[in-house]
């Protein structure tokens, strides 16, 4: 069954289940509004956790039938539904605008729609902590998103940053990272990453979007309560402005969106030669355990190599994929060769032997069973490799069995309407999921906060992240184990752009729905770790373009730092 399905699926069945929650809660209650499924005629529901580890309130309903609940593990169950749904509305933006920046290509689509797009799933939940209720509920829900804004930032640069490092290393020499070359372990100095210039530039912008966080913070700085709502708004104007530069640079600069096309030119090369090969394979390119197998591989190599020479000529390679169908994408097979080439010639010398072409094939079957891993198929006995490479480039969702696709040939034209109809069907759904269970989730989050006594921010900053932001991560992590400098230079090029947008769109919403509703701006320790992290790991980038091993250990530790940091300074010293 293709994970497409599959995950479609998953989803109708969760909503069902919400639904049939709320259906239950409607059936065993008739006056209070809780759906923990216990009723007078002692139902026992399956959200109840003991009197001693509930709460005596009432909840709201929200929407008039979605469930709710007062007890811990009720409210913690919702949480992960909820968040669920928010991780798949996530995906289908990210899938969506990945297939928009394959047809229309970069400038005002690359530059203006995908980095709002992929913000968009926090900036509706920030937008929805603070939007209903009255001023006070707001205010005590609002933390919710300020601790989805800070988590977010601190997670990427931190444990997402970190581990980027550590799986994308290379043997540094001469201050640069060689690529594909990994021979010293985990030596601290000697491991590591190197980017180009152009990332560099990337944190330096990232630093720069900070700025409205020193402005907001200036009345709390000088001990003055007469300008607080003055600096909202002023932070606020400066936080749009840099939000339009932001894209507009973009737009005129499409650097990033360029290096992802090639990028996603090559994940197409890599489908359509792997798939080639396991037609021509006298076996299985996969052993029992899930392992590339080498014989088989060394098969395929000497039916390859015509002049049985021991290597593979640029004229070779050409013959081999000539035949292959690069779907969705127009790709010359000489560029196709060329890929190939740069990829497994490690020695230089313009020819593939056979070692240099068995290592190649099986850093690519192992890179599409990282892919598998990530959408959560691992079976080690049934060979799959990715169909959709726009929808997997970013998240690694939608993986489908390769079988015979003799009759698959479809028109450039056709083709293109088919994925435009359906990036338009991505970004509707994704969209609808992360506008209807915003609310619900920070709903959840909130009753949880009450039911166990634990501050509403700490929740959003462990949790909420990990559904807006863990397809994200999981794709930056796969961009980076290529251990490639191009790949890497993207990989923190994004990472660094997506805090960006934290700090200008996202904190925009923030800032502006603070102002409108009049709330009061205390969030002085949540505040100081965003400008902890980005300064600190967005000037260390700002300078240098090589990442050894130990940076990433450092990085790491600056995520329970964070933490550590807003606890003494709110229960501590009672900043809050």
């Amino acid at each position: 069954m293709p994970a497409s399905l599959t995950s479609y699926r998953s989803i109708f069945l969760i909503l069902w289940i919400v639904i049939l929650c709320g259906h239950a809660h409607a059936r065993f209650f008739s006056r209070d509004p809780l759906s923990d499924g216990v009723s007078n005629n002692s139902w026992e529901g399956l959200l109840r956790l003991p009197s001693a580890i509930t709460v005596e309130s009432s909840c709201e309903q929200t929407y008039g039938f979605l469930p709710c609940t007062t007890t811990v593990l009720g409210n913690l169950f919702l949480i992960l539904i909820y968040g669920f749904l928010m991780f798949k509305a996530a995906t289908f933006l990210s899938g969506g605008s990945e297939l928009l920046l394959e047809i229309l290509g970069p400038g005002i689509v690359g530059g203006l729609f995908l980095p709002i797009l992929g913000a968009l799933p926090d900036a509706m939940l920030i937008l929805v902590s603070g939007l209903s209720g009255s001023k006070e509920t707001a205010q005590s829900q609002v933390s919710v998103g300020m601790g989805l804004l800070a988590g977010s930032t601190v997670l990427l640069l931190t444990i997402i940053w970190g581990t980027c490092v550590i799986v994308g290393k290379c043997d540094i020499e001469d201050s640069i990272a060689i690529d594909s070359q990994d021979t010293r372990g985990f030596s601290l100095t000697g491991s590591g990453v190197s980017t180009d210039i152009w990332t560099s530039y990337s944190a330096r912008i990232m630093v720069i979007s900070v700025l409205p966080f020193v402005i907001v913070q200036l009345p709390q700085i000088l001990n003055s309560t007469s300008g607080r709502h003055l600096a909202v708004l002023i932070a606020l104007i400066v936080s749009l402005g840099l939000l339009v530069a932001y894209c507009l640079y973009q737009i005129f600069q499409p650097w990033i969106q360029r290096r992802k096309l090639e990028y996603i030119k090559h994940k197409h090369v890599i489908l359509g030669f792997l798939t080639h090969l396991k037609k021509r394979a006298l076996g299985r390119l996969l052993n029992d355990n899930g392992e590339p197998d080498k014989e088989v591989i060394r098969k395929l190599f000497t039916t390859i190599d015509e002049n049985q020479d021991g290597s593979l000529t640029h004229n070779e390679l050409r013959a081999l994929v000539i035949g292959i169908q690069f779907e969705e994408i127009d790709l010359d097979h000489d560029d196709a060769v060329t890929r190939i080439m740069n990829d497994f010639d490690t020695s230089g010398n313009a020819l593939v032997d056979e070692e240099e072409f068995v290592n190649g094939v099986c850093r690519w079957l192992q890179r599409a069973q990282r892919a598998r891993v990530a959408s959560g198929d691992a079976g080690p006995h049934t060979m799959k490799f990715l169909s959709d490479f726009h929808t997997e480039t970013k998240r690694e969702h939608d993986l489908l069995d390769v079988g015979d696709q003799s009759n698959e040939e479809v028109e450039g034209i056709e083709n293109s309407k088919w994925i435009s109809i359906k990036a338009v069907l991505f970004l509707l759904l994704g969209s609808i999921i992360a506008a209807a269970f915003a609310d619900p989730l920070v709903d959840a989050v909130d009753n949880f906060s009450e039911a166990t006594s634990i501050p509403a921010f700490f929740i959003s900053f462990i949790f909420l992240p990990l559904a807006t932001n863990s397809s994200e991560a999981v794709s930056a992590i796969i961009f980076a184990s290529r251990d490639k400098r191009q790949t890497a230079s993207l990989t923190f090029s994004e990472i660094y752009g997506a805090v960006t947008m934290n700090n200008v769109l996202c904190l925009s919403v923030f800032l502006a729905l603070v102002y409108a509703r009049g709330l009061t701006w205390d969030f002085s320790s949540e505040v100081l770790v965003i400008l902890v992290v980005c300064i600190l790991l967005g000037v260390f980038a700002s300078f240098r373009t090589v990442f050894p091993l130990w940076t990433s250990i450092l990085a790491i530790l600056l995520y329970p730092f964070s933490l550590a940091l807003v606890y003494v300074l709110d229960y501590v010293f009672g900043w809050s």
